[in-house]
């Protein structure tokens, strides 16, 4: 997931309700400007640099307000953009700072910042005299990049209610600071909320024995279990005992719960009214509006295509759990929703040959993060260097550089392990845009990976390289994209339902034996890790594609439904309970309350159809590389220049026509969806 909010000044504003994601300091080797990050930041310091920037965009706003007589790009537009670069700035690396710094204080300082931004923000978002600057502009002579930008921006504008009355601009800013604070508080109570279960060292035999010896039993001999990811999925996964996942399960489905509760309603409420305020029936059709999809219709068939294609391959799936589990329970009626983790890894093992505790220890996080680095940099011919003297905001983050051609292109941030207080999903933060002559673009991986702890290898499953690669795939997209000459066109700046979609195609190499074993060997003894390992572990991995699918439309619906319509028609926990038993073959847990931890209803909002959106277009795209040698750089450098580097340059469609040669199509998606080996 990306929660870059580097966007232009008009859809700054959405992008903080779509993205539920610092002074200078001594340059590091080799950079054209220093990291972001000096270490020496205090609340007071970190406010005083961020109300800086935002005098300094006043400051470029006034200058191009004032201008007389014919509009110009140099004295419109330049300076319309050096207004975008400041909020993008101080409010991508105060999203960042409120969701992962240790100290309290400078988190809430950090979140003070993200409101003025999101505030200006909209303030000039609602600003006639900037909207009919920007309409005025003589753009003759400009180049497509700067049209297409321009245009972009006048739609935003007018998306955001510029051209609405007094009475109503007003209303929509209170709505817009109100969302932010709203949101903040939401995943506040997420982060916050890390729920533990206690249990006797007997009910987790069967468990990884670097998991045991990374559980010792306290002085009252129980283990202490909590809800990130680094316990719940080996526990989920491995652990016989069904009353110790079953319990782990129920904390895991019902964290942020009570609180949130009331935080969503008020969501719904203000987004359903900002909505109304700018002309649309609901906030679905509100937020679809500039997306790939263009409206909330084309998000609801979309869904019912996904949910008709996905019918036998879900059938298949669970098919064959209800089969394996009954080896066990003889007489079994059905399979739980917790039991899936458990159950899929015995199929994956009796049908397939495959346990995923052999991979294990061929993939140590150290070794995970270097073959993430070597592959990436023998695809896109870029090299990385550590900065190992750079200032960090924790003692287990590190700070890197990426080259080309022995020359400083980007900088970037590896925050991989979990601690107390920090962000706990996985994502891509934006710190800075980087613009042609200006900046480097900066950005940081925010992940919660095995390891951290000198005496733990972090041995990482499949799935958590997955997401390492994934997440890195934002990450490379918003550096290859950071030398633009505006900031409105840098960084992931595409329509939000192709953002996901580079990352998705990244994740495709590891399915290919060859990627694999460039770097996957024991931790232990070095031994590469076999070819035959890898074989069943790939053909494993295709198992349960369809329940997993099914799972994805129960949040997309659940994202659409909560609103495409006025929030009191909408019961939460009967909209819950009737989209999993619709969409999925389990019964509802009774119990749970999903929805509270669900972050993606702030950032994403109505559009969590988004990832699936991406995935058809990823795997069109993957058509197009070398399957016979994956490691071939040639197609992968054509696909950075015409899509990474493009950045938001150009519509996503377009980019991605330019290295298929032509639309993409929905074939190559259900071509993977029907294989069965």
């Amino acid at each position: 997931m990306s929660r870059t909010r580097s966007l232009p000044l008009a859809a700054l504003l959405a992008a903080a309700l779509l993205s539920g994601p610092s002074a200078a300091a001594s340059p590091a080797r080799g950079a054209s400007d220093p990291p972001f990050w000096t270490g020496r930041e205090t609340p007071a310091s970190f406010r005083r640099q961020h109300e800086g920037n935002l005098a300094r965009a006043r400051a470029a706003i006034a200058r191009l307000k004032a201008v007389q007589g014919r509009r110009t790009v140099q004295n419109t537009l330049v300076p319309y953009d050096e207004a975008s670069r400041l909020l993008d700035l101080s409010g991508s690396q105060a999203s960042l700072i409120e969701n992962v710094h240790p100290d309290s204080a400078l988190r809430a300082a950090a979140e003070g910042v993200s409101q003025a931004v999101a505030g200006y923000a909209t303030e000039i978002s609602l600003d006639r005299g900037v909207y009919d600057a920007l309409a005025a502009l003589d753009l003759s002579g400009a180049d497509a990049e700067t049209r297409f930008y321009v245009e972009r921006e006048l739609r935003n504008f007018r998306l955001a209610g510029v051209d609405r009355d007094d009475a109503t601009r007003a209303r929509i800013r209170a709505l817009r600071d109100s969302l932010v604070k709203v949101g903040q508080d939401w995943l506040r109570h997420i982060r916050e909320d890390v729920r533990t279960v206690r249990v006797k060292p007997s009910e987790l035999a069967g468990m990884p024995q670097d998991f045991l010896d990374a559980h010792p039993p306290g002085a009252d001999g129980l283990v202490t279990l909590d809800i990130n990811y680094p316990d719940y999925l080996p526990v989920m996964t491995y652990c016989p005992d069904a009353s110790v996942r079953r319990r782990l399960f129920m904390e895991f489905q019902n964290r942020a719960y009570p609180r949130n509760v009331a935080v969503l309603r008020t969501m719904m409420s203000l987004r359903h009214e900002l909505a109304t305020a700018l002309g649309f029936s609901n906030w679905a059709d509100c937020v679809t509006a500039d997306k790939m999809a263009g409206n909330a219709k084309t998000v609801r068939d979309f869904i019912d295509r996904i949910v008709a294609a996905s019918e036998a391959a879900q059938a298949r799936d669970y098919r064959q759990l209800l089969e394996r589990k009954r080896r066990d329970v003889p007489g079994a009626e059905r399979v739980e929703l917790f039991e899936q983790p458990y159950w899929a890894e015995l199929v994956k093992r009796s049908a397939y040959g495959f346990d995923s505790q052999e991979i294990r220890p061929y993939l140590p996080y150290r070794q995970v993060k270097q073959g993430m680095l070597d592959l990436t940099s023998r695809l896109f011919g870029v090299t990385y260097r550590q900065v190992k003297d750079a200032p960090v905001w924790h003692p287990s983050v590190e700070c890197w550089e990426l080259l080309e051609d022995g020359r400083v292109i980007g900088r970037f941030y590896l925050d991989m392990h979990p601690r107390e207080n920090k962000y706990n999903h996985a994502a891509q933060f934006g710190i800075r845009s980087g613009v042609a002559g200006k900046h480097l673009p900066e950005a940081a991986l925010v992940c919660n990976l095995p390891g951290g702890a000198p005496d733990d290898p972090g041995l990482c499953g499949i799935d958590d390289v997955e997401t390492f690669l994934h997440e890195f795939g934002h990450l490379l997209h918003t550096l290859f994209a950071g030398k633009r000459a505006w900031t409105g066109t840098s960084g992931i700046r595409t329509e939000h339902d192709f953002v996901e979609a580079p990352s998705q195609l990244l994740e495709e190499l590891l399915k290919d034996p060859g990627v694999l074993q460039t770097f996957a060997r024991h931790h232990q003894t070095g031994a590469p890790v076999p070819a035959d390992l890898v074989r069943r572990m790939i053909r494993a991995e295709e198992f349960a594609k369809g329940l997993q699918v099914r799972r994805q439309m129960v949040y997309a619906d659940l994202s659409l439904s909560i609103y495409d319509r006025a929030p009191e028609a909408v019961d939460l926990d009967a909209l819950a309970r009737g989209l999993v038993e619709r969409y999925q073959p389990f019964p509802y847990p009774e119990g749970t309350h999903f929805y509270t931890s669900f972050g993606h209803l702030d950032g994403y909002s109505a559009v969590y159809y988004t990832y699936m959106w991406s995935l058809v277009i990823a795997k069109d795209l993957f058509s197009a590389f070398d399957h016979d040698d994956l490691l071939n750089p040639a197609p992968a450098m054509k696909y950075r220049r015409a899509v990474l580097e493009a950045g938001g340059s150009a519509p996503a469609a377009t980019l991605v026509e330019r290295f298929l040669g032509r639309p993409f199509s929905f074939d190559a998606y259900r071509a993977w969806l029907d294989r069965t080996e």
